[in-house]
């Protein structure tokens, strides 16, 4: 993160539960630390605090909300040999509402007092020689426009922000509101123990922005500025996350002050991994570049190495680089080429 040569690049884990548990049971490990020391990884990510606040509603079918009062559903996909359940979602709470004034008064708005952060101290003590990363969870991850997506809908959203922007900038006050205070006291009560604050809201697809560059800075860079600002305070770096083809967006990211750009996503537009290091490695860490839509699941494992071979040629210099998955290894990719990628990223990592 100092854009400094150390012994070898470090590495990040990213995957869904079932590929952890499928890795544990083929080296016989009965923890996820025992696996993460195992694959030489560099970071651990804390728990973060502990919900305290309204009782969360959860139905018999599996069902359940978060504290936005957003409704998912568990949907299962399976393979001959994985099965993983992913919680999607059902209904957005404000979808139906028409002006400033219903969103204002929406009564689940989520507040910071709803967390004990008593223990984020220890949790983190404990990784002691890591790089230790508060992320929160995935469906709670500091963010906007995701967030916004969420309670909102995703097409309303999109059609809020041409046709009704007061209704965009009036969510998202109420988001970065709440995200600033929630962070500010997590990052107090860790007192001085977390490296990086991770944040995650995908501004991209496949083939361009989910928004324009000027839609982008009207109404998301002024809360991403003061989120890097929080953890910039307690000296904490900061990482954020997000999918696509996110290019025309990098030199806003750096003139917000962003520490490390996370998935550098290798199949969409505009992101090849080399590029973009010779153009913005000296200002920003780079996180991730490793495709996990064609080479990891489907790839053998020659090709996974002369992947991770090509970003580390290209990542190595001056530093700036933790080489990962661009986005958490899915549940049908196979556990060889998953251990194929680990190897390789040790072999080649030494400077």
């Amino acid at each position: 993160m100092q854009h400094k040569e150390p012994d070898r690049v470090p590495c990040d884990y990213w995957a869904v539960p079932s590929v952890t548990d499928r890795l544990k049971t083929k080296l016989g490990f009965t923890d996820t630390e025992q696996l993460l020391k195992y694959l030489h990884v560099d970071v651990r990510v804390i728990q973060g605090p502990k919900y305290t606040g309204r009782e969360l509603k959860k139905y018999p079918d599996g069902k359940a909300e978060d504290l936005w009062g957003v409704r998912r559903k568990p949907v299962t996909v399976s393979g001959r040999d994985f099965q993983q359940t992913y919680m999607e979602l059902e209904a957005s709470p404000l979808a139906k509402m028409e002006t400033v004034r219903e969103i204002d008064q929406y009564a689940q708005w989520p507040s910071a007092d709803g967390w004990d952060c008593s223990g984020v101290a220890r949790d983190c003590k404990q990784f002691a020689g890591y790089a230790v990363v508060n992320a929160g969870d995935r469906l709670d991850r500091t963010a906007q426009l995701k967030t916004a997506m969420y309670l909102r809908g995703i097409e309303q959203i999109m059609i809020d922000m041409v046709e009704n922007p007061a209704i965009v900038e009036a969510m998202t006050r109420h988001i970065v509101d709440y995200f600033v205070e929630y962070n500010r006291r997590v990052f107090k009560a860790a007192e001085g123990h977390i490296d990086i604050f991770m944040m995650g809201d995908d501004f991209g697809m496949q083939h361009g922005l989910l928004c324009s560059v000027a839609m982008w800075r009207r109404f998301f860079k002024p809360g991403f500025k003061k989120y890097i600002e929080v953890a910039h305070r307690y000296n904490i770096k900061v990482m954020h996350h997000t999918c696509g083809a996110v290019r025309e967006l990098i030199p806003d990211f750096i003139e917000c002050g962003l520490d490390i750009l996370q998935s550098l996503q290798p199949q969409a537009a505009g992101m090849n991994f080399k590029e973009l290091k010779r153009e913005f490695g000296k200002d920003i860490c780079l996180h991730g570049s490793m495709d996990i839509q064609k080479t990891l699941p489907f790839g053998t494992i020659q090709a996974i190495r002369a992947e991770v071979q090509d970003r580390m040629e290209a990542g190595k210099p001056n530093g700036g680089f933790i080489i990962c998955t661009a986005h958490n290894i899915q549940a049908d990719t196979p556990v060889e080429n998953v251990m194929a990628l680990f190897e390789a990223y040790f072999e080649y990592g030494k400077y």
